[in-house]
C-alpha cells in the first residue's frame, strides 16, 4: 500500500462518520504530493495519519483546515519529522475496557492482569470503570464507558483484579503533564467525551499506579510473568498494538503468548492478527477482531464504542 493510499483508505474505513476533520485532512493528504514526499522519508511504520496529526497537534498545528495544515507541516517538518521518528500512536484508549470486560468477567477470579504495549496503563483499571451497554449498566466507577454491543449479555458485574502490570518500549507516565498532553493530542479532534474519559482514566490510574516495566514483547515479558502472584489467573492482553510489531517479532510473541500458564486476550486488526473462517465483518468501516486464547469472539470498532459478538 502506498502512502496515498494509507491515507485514503484512513479517511474512508477509520474517520468516516467518526471524524469529520480526520475524514477531510486526510483525503486532502493522499492528494498532496509535497506532503507524501514529506511522509516518503520514514519508514513505512511512521507514516500513519493518527501519528502525524497527532504530532501536529502536539506542536499546536491546525488540522480544521487541510491548507493550513499544509502550510505548518512543511514550514515545521523538521520538529514533526523528530516527533514522529521517536514516538508512537499510544492512543491509550480506556473506552475499548468495554470490549474486554465480558470477557475478563468470564474467567476465574481473581485477575492478574499483564497489558502488552501498556501506554500509560488506562487499560488496566477494567474494575474500576462503569459501563453502559445500551441499557444495561455495570459497575459504578468514573469514567463510564459507554459501548454499542449486539450479540451479547452483558456482564452482571465487574471483574477482581489483585494485580496489574503493563510493558511497553515506551511507558507513559499519567503524572507527568507532557505525557498526559501526548495522550491528549492522539484523541481525534471532535471527540470531547474522550478528553473527558481520559482526564477520569488518569486520575484513577494516578491514584494507584499500576507497574510498568520499560522492554520489548518478546525479550523482556517472561521477566514480568515472574511478578504475578501465586492463586490469581493470569490474563495477558494488548489492543490496537501489534499492527507496530515488525512481522517476524509479531508471530514470536504469539508463539510465546499462547503457551503461557493462563488466558490471552487480542484486540487486534485481522489483517495483523489473522484467523481462518472469520465472520464477515459489519460494514466497511475498520472493525478489529476481539479473541480469546486464539479464537476469535466479535468484531469490535477501534475506540470501544462498539461491537458485534459472533463467538
Amino acid at each position: 500500500m502506498t502512502t496515498a493510499d494509507l491515507y485514503a483508505d484512513f479517511a474512508i474505513r477509520e474517520a468516516h462518520d467518526v471524524s469529520a476533520t480526520y475524514e477531510r485532512l486526510s483525503l486532502a493528504v493522499s492528494r498532496d504530493d509535497e506532503l507524501l514526499a514529506l511522509l516518503g522519508t520514514l519508514s513505512p511504520s511512521k507514516r500513519q495519519p493518527n501519528l502525524l496529526f497527532g504530532v501536529v497537534r502536539f506542536l499546536g498545528g491546525p488540522v480544521e483546515d487541510p491548507a493550513d495544515f499544509h502550510d505548518f507541516t512543511v514550514a515545521n517538518w523538521p520538529a514533526i519529522e523528530f516527533e514522529m521518528r521517536g514516538r508512537a500512536t499510544q492512543t491509550n484508549e480506556a473506552g475499548r475496557c468495554a470490549l474486554l470486560l465480558p470477557v475478563l468477567a468470564s474467567l476465574p477470579q481473581p485477575l492478574a492482569l499483564l497489558e502488552v504495549g501498556t501506554a500509560a496503563g488506562l487499560c488496566l483499571y477494567p474494575d474500576r470503570y462503569g459501563y453502559r451497554y445500551g441499557d444495561h449498566v455495570v459497575g459504578s466507577g468514573d469514567p463510564v464507558l459507554e459501548c454499542a454491543a449486539t450479540g451479547m449479555t452483558p456482564p452482571a458485574g465487574v471483574p477482581e483484579v489483585v494485580w496489574r502490570a503493563g510493558i511497553d518500549l515506551n511507558p507513559l507516565d499519567v503524572t507527568n503533564p507532557a505525557d498526559v498532553a501526548w495522550l491528549d493530542a492522539l484523541i481525534w479532534p471532535e471527540h470531547a467525551h474522550r478528553r473527558d474519559r481520559l482526564r477520569a482514566a488518569a486520575a484513577v490510574a494516578a491514584a494507584e499506579p499500576p507497574l510498568l516495566v520499560r522492554g520489548d514483547l518478546v525479550d523482556d515479558l517472561p521477566g514480568l510473568l515472574e511478578k504475578v502472584p501465586a492463586g490469581a489467573t493470569l490474563v495477558v492482553f494488548h489492543t490496537s498494538v501489534l499492527y507496530q510489531v515488525p512481522r517476524p517479532r509479531r508471530q514470536a510473541f504469539v508463539e510465546l503468548v499462547r503457551d503461557l500458564p493462563g488466558h490471552w486476550i487480542a484486540v487486534e486488526d485481522p489483517d495483523v492478527l489473522p484467523y481462518d473462517a472469520l465472520a464477515e465483518p459489519p460494514g466497511e468501516a475498520l472493525h478489529n477482531v476481539l479473541a480469546l486464547d486464539g479464537k476469535p469472539l466479535a468484531w469490535t470498532r477501534g475506540h470501544g464504542q462498539g461491537m458485534v459478538w459472533f463467538g
